[in-house]
């Protein structure tokens, strides 16, 4: 397909709450002809990168770009098997029975895209300097670390203070990410991984190009060439997919779906995510500190037809999705009573109140209006502040200076921020707090997973948030395109295996 020329516009990077996922299956039919192996894949995407250093920069749009695809870590996440940990530039690990000692047997024959040999000097100093330089992005993920070290080349050991059992996944995430040791590129501008493709140029505002890097350890990219289009309007995006100048669009309006479809040139589908559309209340400030308030702005929100509305999307009442440890349907829990809700705001002395919400421009205004609309029937005027992701960065995540806030938080077994009470959502739960690091200090998964149950539950029965959704989020894929991923696409894109057929 030919590459788009004039489409792109520059996107606001979605920053650190937009994390981490996963990898995926097949979901295309056979290609119309045979895979070509010279051949150029180009993806249709929404959020650009401000820059590539993906250690200092936040955002989901890096991750989405580089890891696997360039960056690479010990291990790894396989999508198709619900984000199970596999190998990566490890080739096997054992944990000590006491979940504190980790060895790690490196892969032979890994070579960095200069052509320099991987060594265990190089894993040693990477996750060593995350550990040390709190201004590298998941940095705080290796603060239990101990110590790093290789007793010979082909050997890594990991020591923690004490057991963590979400170690290892925090090793499949920038915390793991291995770099070589001394490197003097300028990581804004270019990248030196050890993955199956390499940076070949950004163009800023429009693309950035990989090639397939061919001294790769494994099994060869199935392209030549990955362009990923940086598309940020879904109406641009839905022509440059009709007029044939994408293979793959991810983040199709469902709108606009029977355009895409007209063309009988893509499939489309959705995968599973752990993307939670979170509407996010500010626990610290009156008059959200009181829990009948938050409670009735739940019971306002008809969450079946909002999803309706939005055209996709699955209920999800609590803080933990179907792919992460801990999960339980809590549907149970709370439901759609508008009556219920006055009462509430009545009970607390909240009637006739004023609140805003802060929402990222990025997001359909279908789910703001939804909300008004809502919190109307129940006799609460909602305004709305649209702002550009770096204002609600620094004046929501930051300053926590917000009544209402909705953002789309994709990172997987990310319910530590519901124990953090400097984190901004403001909640404060000694209980919660307590079930979230026992949790994480047992060796045993299924008591761990119980732990994290029992917390959801507390942080949903105290309203501290309202999930409006779980995201499943549609992917347009040629019918000239194999082996697309299908899971989580907005934060993990393994595009090694993908091939396209010549035309």
């Amino acid at each position: 397909m030919l590459r788009r020329t004039a489409l792109a516009t520059s996107a606001l990077l979605i920053g650190a709450l937009l994390l981490t996922s996963c990898t995926g299956t097949d979901t295309s039919p056979a290609p119309t002809g045979e895979a070509d192996p010279n051949g150029t894949l180009t993806v249709g995407l929404s959020l650009e990168p401000t820059n590539l250093d993906i250690r200092h920069t936040s955002g989901a749009s890096l991750e989405q770009a580089l890891i696997d695809n360039v960056y690479q870590g010990l291990v790894t996440r396989d999508g198709d098997e619900n984000n199970a940990i596999v190998p990566a530039l490890s080739t096997a690990w054992t944990i000590s029975p006491d979940g504190l000692t980790y060895t790690f047997t490196l892969r032979e024959g890994v070579t960095f895209h200069d052509g320099s040999a991987l060594t265990a000097d190089d894993v040693v100093t990477s996750l060593q300097t995350t550990k040390d330089d709190a201004t590298i992005q998941n940095s705080a993920d290796l603060a239990n670390v101990a110590s790093i070290s290789s007793p010979d080349a082909s050997t890594v050991v990991v020591t923690l203070a004490q057991p963590n059992i979400d170690f290892l996944f925090a090793l499949t995430g920038r915390a793991g990410l291995i770099f070589k040791n001394g490197d003097t590129t300028n990581f804004q501008t270019s990248a030196n991984g050890t993955g199956p493709f390499r940076v070949e140029s950004r163009n800023v505002g429009q693309s950035v190009t990989l090639a397939r890097y061919d001294g790769y350890w494994g099994d060869k990219a199935g392209v030549a060439e990955v362009v990923l289009d940086y598309i940020p309007d879904r109406n641009a995006a839905v022509n440059a997919a009709v007029a044939g100048d994408l293979d793959v669009q991810l983040e199709v309006d469902p709108e606009l779906r029977g355009q895409i479809d007209g063309t009988n040139n893509f499939t489309i589908d959705s995968g599973l995510t752990t993307d939670k559309g979170t509407l996010a209340f500010n626990n610290a400030k009156a008059p959200l500190n009181d829990q009948r308030v938050r409670e009735a702005l739940r019971l306002a929100i008809d969450h079946d037809a909002l999803i309706q509305t939005l055209g996709s999307g699955e209920t999800l009442s609590g803080p933990i999705p179907p792919l992460d440890p801990g999960y339980e349907d809590l549907s149970g829990s709370i439901s759609y009573n508008p009556d219920r809700a006055r009462e509430l705001l009545a009970q607390a002395g909240a009637e006739n109140l004023n609140l805003t919400l802060t929402i990222p421009n990025v997001y359909p205004g279908a789910i703001s209006t939804f909300l008004v609309s809502s919190f109307a029937d129940v006799g609460v005027t909602l305004q709305v502040k649209q702002v550009d992701f770096s204002a609600w960065l620094q004046d929501v995540y930051q300053n926590k200076d917000y009544d209402l806030s909705f953002v789309r938080h994709v990172e997987a077994r990310d319910f530590g921020n519901w124990a953090n009470p400097s984190y901004y959502f403001g909640y404060d739960n000694a209980e919660v707090q307590g079930l979230y690091a026992q949790a994480l200090a047992t060796t045993d998964e299924q008591q761990s997973s119980d732990l994290l149950a029992e917390a959801a539950r507390i942080v949903s029965d105290d309203d501290a948030a309202d999930w409006l959704f779980l995201s499943t989020p549609l992917t347009a894929v040629g019918t000239n395109v194999a082996n697309f991923p299908k899971n989580s696409l907005n934060v993990r894109l393994p595009l090694s295996a993908v091939t396209v057929a010549s035309e």
